[in-house]
C-alpha cells in the first residue's frame, strides 16, 4: 500500500510508478484525511510506502499530520488449523506494539535537495512503532515559486531531471521489490538549519493562501477548483476564492489555462509547470 501526497504530478508519477512495479494499492492523503479514512490492513508480505514532494527542506505537514493519525492491520500467519483464510488480523505496533510492520520505505521529489526530510520522518515513523527500512530522493522540475529569488526549471533542465529520475527510479524498485535496507538522499548544505529553523518558519508563516489572486484574465473555468488537492477553492461569481486550508502546493497556479492565478507579485512573469505540461 502506498499513501501519496502531490500538488503538480510529479511526487504522483513517482507513486505510480513504484505501485506498478510493486502491483500495489495507491491511497491519496488528502482524499483519505477528507474523508476521515484513517484505518487500513496489509497483506501477507505488503509493504507500506509514502511518497511525497519536499517542502522547504521536510515533508508537507499534512503527509505528517497524516502519520501520526493513520492505523494500519497486518495479517499475522497461525499454525494449525485454517482460521479466517489461514491469517488472524492483529492490530500492528502503531496501536497495540504486538506486531512490527514488516517494511516501510518513503520516496520524496526534491527540485535541489531535501535537508533532513529522513531524519524528520523516521521520527515521526518511530513515534507510531514503525521501522523505517528504507527512503530515496529524485530530483524533480521545480514547481515552488511563492518567493522573490525561486523560479522554474528551463524545459531543458525539467526533462533533464525527469529522465534522470526515472533511470534512477528503475534502479530503486528491484531493492523495493526485494525489501532491502537504504538510504539515497540528497541531503544539501545547511541540512540543519534548513529542515530545523527555515523549515518550521515555512509551516507557520509562508503557507498562507491570503497572497493569491485572480487577475482580469480569468476565464472562470473552474479548473483551479478541480485541481486542488485539499478542495481548498471554490468560484464566487465565477471567479476562485481561497478558504485558509492550504499547503502551497501552487496547483491552482500552474493548471489555470491563462496563468490568471498570481501569488502577491512572487509569481508574475514566471511561467508554469505541472508534470506531463506539453
Amino acid at each position: 500500500m502506498i499513501f501519496y501526497f502531490s500538488g503538480c504530478g510529479n511526487s504522483q508519477h513517482v507513486a505510480e510508478t513504484i505501485a506498478a512495479g510493486l502491483n500495489d494499492k495507491l491511497v491519496f492523503i488528502p482524499e483519505a484525511a477528507r474523508s476521515n479514512r484513517y484505518d487500513y490492513t496489509l497483506a501477507e508480505g505488503e509493504s507500506l510506502g509514502f511518497v511525497f514532494p519536499v517542502y522547504a527542506w521536510g515533508p508537507p505537514k499534512l503527509v505528517l499530520d497524516f502519520v501520526e493519525k493513520v492505523k494500519v492491520e497486518v495479517p499475522e500467519p497461525v499454525e494449525g488449523p485454517i482460521q479466517n483464510n489461514g491469517f488472524n488480523f492483529v492490530e500492528s505496533s502503531i496501536s497495540t506494539g504486538s506486531t512490527t510492520l514488516p517494511y516501510v520505505y518513503f520516496a520524496c521529489t526534491c527540485g535541489d535537495e531535501c535537508g533532513h526530510t529522513e531524519k524528520v520522518f523516521r521520527k515521526a515513523v518511530e513515534a507510531r512503532g514503525w521501522t523505517l527500512s528504507a527512503c530515496f530522493s529524485l530530483q524533480m522540475p521545480e514547481t515552488y515559486i511563492g518567493m522573490p529569488g525561486f523560479k522554474l526549471d528551463t524545459d531543458e533542465n525539467a526533462q533533464r531531471k525527469i529522465d534522470a529520475a526515472n533511470a534512477a527510479l528503475s534502479g530503486f524498485m528491484p531493492r523495493l521489490q526485494k525489501k532491502e535496507s537504504f538510504s539515497k538522499m540528497i541531503v544539501g548544505g545547511a541540512a540543519w538549519l534548513k529542515s530545523y529553523l527555515v523549515n518550521p518558519g515555512f509551516n507557520r508563516f509562508a503557507t498562507d493562501d491570503k497572497k493569491y489572486r485572480s487577475t482580469e484574465a480569468c476565464i472562470h473555468c473552474g479548473k483551479c477548483v478541480k485541481v486542488c488537492p485539499l478542495q481548498n477553492i471554490t468560484l464566487e461569481d465565477g471567479r476562485p476564492v481561497w478558504h485558509g486550508n492550504c499547503t502551497i502546493c501552487m496547483a491552482c497556479y500552474h493548471h489555470c489555462p491563462v496563468n490568471a492565478i498570481q501569488y502577491g507579485k512572487a509569481t508574475v512573469g514566471k511561467g508554469q509547470y505541472w508534470f506531463g505540461k506539453k
